[in-house]
């Protein structure tokens, strides 16, 4: 598309058509006439004045060239010309994710300095839906591509639910194609987001897999706590992986999120409440798996997916078993 097609798509990138922002970019609701009705995209716009941002755009591209999987955002197409000033102008447009992202449901909003407490309405259920969701995206993109990719940039922000709640990750703009091996890795130096970066990246490691698999472990634990790994009650002494161990001795209502609290406590769970603390339990028990310290101890991703699709099987079963 054009730079003219997309200014009109937005109206002229106007804040009333603002979703939100990125570490390179801006990100606008288009409207696209398209036969005798209009199609709804998403439009990320590159700040090409930021350092990083040409080889932002040009990983995600890379990356977005070949892959197709429902839990990836779909890239429709991208615009690389010149706005009306000319200035450098690039722009990917992708399918729109009416239901916002994941960070927007599990994190109260800011306004100004004041915290807005949003009704935070992810049941069990659904929020183990994507975490399945997110894991088979991974998989997908660790072990089905013709070159593996690692994403590097796995958070709450950059997974996308649709009309119906199904998770699709999305931002490639830190993407690496990786070498085979054992672990599959990339020499290609990495940024990624504070709380969800593996240990061994800060200690000058290449990019690998297993070090997707430490962001979604973190995102995994957060998903069920509510709380971010950047939270405040965080220090030196304990993180979001080392408070999660509080469920490994029995005390899963002490870290979970206290609308799922709410949820498996009420009256509608009375009949499999022992049966949902007990998946709860192997949920964190994943989390803390594959946000291990050290990579190779970290569970394989194929395997995470099996895993809580046998959880949710539990779930969702009639009889009072426990989950095992």
């Amino acid at each position: 598309m054009s730079y003219h097609s997309l200014l009109k798509a937005t109206n002229g990138f106007s804040e009333a058509y603002f979703i939100g922002v990125g570490a390179f970019c801006s990100v606008y609701k288009g409207i696209i006439s398209e036969g005798d009705g209009e199609v709804v995209v998403a439009v990320k716009v590159l700040n090409m004045f930021k350092q990083g941002a040409a080889s932002s755009f040009l990983a995600e591209c890379q990356a977005l060239r070949n892959i197709r999987h429902r839990n990836l955002v779909k890239v429709i197409t991208a615009c690389s010309s010149g706005d009306g000033n000319g200035n450098d102008f690039k722009a990917l447009v992708y399918e729109y994710m009416p239901s916002g992202s994941l960070e927007y449901w599990l994190q109260p909003a800011l306004e100004g300095n004041q915290a807005r407490v949003m009704k935070r309405n992810l049941s069990l259920v659904r929020r183990l839906n994507i975490a399945i969701n997110v894991a088979s995206a991974l998989d997908y993109l660790h072990h089905q591509c013709e070159t593996p990719i690692v994403h590097c940039d796995l958070k709450p922000s950059n997974i996308l639910l649709d009309e119906e709640m199904v998770a699709h990750v999305g931002d490639f703009g830190l993407a690496r194609f990786v070498t085979e091996g054992p672990i599959p890795t990339s020499s290609i130096g990495i940024r990624s987001s504070t709380g969800y970066v593996p240990p061994e990246y800060g200690m000058g490691s290449e990019a690998s897999t297993l070090g997707d698999v430490y962001s979604y472990g973190i995102l995994l634990l957060e998903l069920f706590t509510g709380k971010r790994p950047t939270d405040e009650m965080f220090d030196e002494s304990m993180n979001l992986h080392s408070f999660a161990k509080i469920a490994m001795v029995g005390r899963v209502k002490d870290i979970m999120d206290p609308v799922l609290v709410e949820e498996v406590s009420s009256p509608t769970y009375h009949q499999k409440t022992a049966k949902a603390w007990a998946c709860l339990a192997l949920i964190f028990q994943i989390g803390l798996a594959c946000s291990a310290k050290v990579p190779r101890e970290r569970m394989r991703i194929g395997l995470v997916v099996t895993k809580l699709a046998s959880i949710r099987n539990k779930l969702l079963e009639t009889d009072k078993g426990e989950c095992s």
